[in-house]
């Protein structure tokens, strides 16, 4: 029986109904209720590994890759944080597609076990004489491959819970991505402490320092993982009404089981959906990758200030993702998916609307030609750079402020930074409610046919919209400013919002729009 402090996550399951009632032992019996719920929370814990697999060295790739390969530069890097991205959209709908026809276990241990080799390729990069950077390539977009699981988990919690269920474990998966995300570069931090030198281990030529020490940790949670989904995780699939439905994937299908429900797929709702949150993804990734050299151009900080000050807005930013996460879950039972969407993107662009520049104050100029340490103007993995590099390699951080090789600097105005925290909180709010809803919506559209391959496209779409974001913020900010930016930002919004409007009525759960439950 299910625990009263789970009650939130798990309420209402159907309907009114309750456990030892004759409704509820028709519909679902406890020991399947309780099987399904393990198997679900097994997979909260799969995107949380995930997470923390990606994030935990993100902030010391470009040292790591500079340390072991002096070949490398700025556009490598560039390559090296979108091989990740790369991966994840190749393998997305692969994934998909074998978890529609064979037991989701399969695909979920492959993608599993190839991320726990690709952290392990990634400790011993710097084993080779020669070429190590690319080494480093293929390690990161392996793990990448390995992450298009996403698609997997999402169709499998798509598939295993009702229609009212459906947006509290949606915004559940996401808060323990969120939290994934946010306690990765923390545990870096922590093995940070180890040192460049580490300790060696001979025998294997494995070098456990705080380049590699983060994936080693990623390997370990691999295999804890592996081993939950191998003796936990059941295969559950239930119809909107929360009924079991018989598929492919069912080990112990009864013949009592429900079929699937006829009626064909509102194909332009989901190409809709893809769009909205493809934009989602896309705007929210823009706006990580041009944090930093937008405070260092507006506010003079150095290096050292920016990564400092800039990663504690980002992690206040993830803290209050998860609180939004919490919050759609008890506000979309009063006003739905679709109101939150659309109010979440209104919120996303006043708060790109703030960050407009105005008023008459302009930002310090950089005169000196010397080392820049704010946006340079050729590369996307250029702009990177500042994230990763130590504060230590340099004590002189050398000129600060807006270039004089942007020539914007000198006829726009600053942004303040109460503008910039007030549009970050903003951005920080929208954000998460658009990308819980869009993926529930998405999900409740399908119904309770197989979605893998569905889930599949909706994870690439994401991925490729965390590859083309930076790349549109870095060119048009260098060359033409925030003001250009981010009015080109709030002008997609704006067509994002219209798209909503047009498509609004078709949004609709698969068995509202048959006729066979009521909205």
């Amino acid at each position: 029986m299910a625990s009263p402090g789970i009650d939130t996550e798990q309420e209402p399951l159907l309907g009114d109904r309750t456990p030892g009632s004759r409704e509820w032992d028709i519909i679902e019996t406890e020991e399947h209720y309780k099987s399904r719920w393990i198997s679900i929370r097994i997979l909260y814990l799969t995107m949380f590994f995930s997470s923390v697999g990606f994030s935990i060295v993100i902030m010391s790739i470009w040292p790591y890759l500079q340390k072991i390969d002096q070949t490398a530069d700025a556009s490598f890097l560039g390559w090296v944080i979108a091989s990740f991205s790369l991966g994840q959209m190749v393998a997305s709908p692969v994934f998909g597609l074998w978890s529609n026809y064979r037991p989701r276990k399969e695909p979920l241990i492959v993608s599993i076990f190839i991320s726990v080799m690709a952290n392990c390729l990634y400790a011993y990069v710097h084993v080779p004489a020669s070429h190590n950077k690319y080494y480093m390539l293929v390690a990161r977009g392996l793990v990448g491959f390995g992450a298009g699981n996403v698609a997997v988990v999402r169709s499998y919690i798509a598939g295993a819970t009702s229609l009212q269920e459906r947006i509290s474990s949606m915004a559940n998966t996401s808060a323990c991505q969120a939290l994934g995300f946010i306690l990765g570069p923390v545990f870096q931090t922590c093995f940070a402490l180890i040192g460049e030198k580490g300790v060696t281990w001979d025998a294997i030529k494995l070098q456990i320092n705080m380049y590699t020490a983060p994936v080693l940790l990623g390997a370990f949670l691999g295999v804890l993982n592996i081993i939950l989904i191998l003796t936990l995780l059941r295969e559950h699939r239930v119809d909107d009404s929360g009924r079991q439905c018989k598929n492919v994937n069912f080990e112990e299908a009864s013949t009592d089981e429900v079929q699937f429900p006829q009626g064909n797929i509102d194909q332009v709702a989901v190409l809709a959906t893809n769009v909205l949150f493809f934009v989602v993804l896309f705007i929210f990734a823009l706006f990580e990758t041009i944090v930093t050299p937008l405070t260092m151009d507006m506010y003079a900080w150095t290096r050292e200030q920016a990564v400092l000050y800039d990663g504690i807005i980002l992690a206040a930013l993830g803290v209050e993702a998860i609180l939004i996460f919490m919050g759609v879950k008890l506000l979309s039972k009063k006003i739905g998916e679709r109101a939150i969407l659309l109010g979440g993107l209104i919120v996303v662009w006043v708060g790109f609307f703030i960050l407009l520049p105005w008023g008459n104050q302009f930002p310090k100029i950089q005169w000196e030609e010397l080392h820049n340490n704010s946006i340079p103007n050729t590369t996307f993995g250029e702009i990177i750079i500042t994230l990763w590099k130590s504060p230590r390699e340099d004590r002189n951080e050398g000129p600060t402020g807006c270039p004089i090789e942007q020539a914007w600097c000198f006829y726009t105005p600053m942004i303040h930074l109460a503008q910039f925290l007030i549009a970050a909180m903003l951005i920080g709010v929208g954000y998460p409610s658009c990308n819980v809803t869009s993926y529930t919506l998405y999900s409740k559209v399908l119904g309770p046919k197989p979605q893998g391959v569905y889930m599949g496209w909706l994870t690439a779409s994401g991925s490729a919209a965390r590859i083309l974001g930076p790349v549109f913020i870095s060119q048009v900010y260098t060359s033409w400013g925030p003001r250009w930016a981010f009015s080109l930002v709030c002008g997609i919004v704006v067509l994002t919002i219209m798209l909503l409007g047009v498509v609004y009525r078709r949004l609709v759960p698969f068995s509202v729009r048959h006729g066979r439950i009521q909205e």
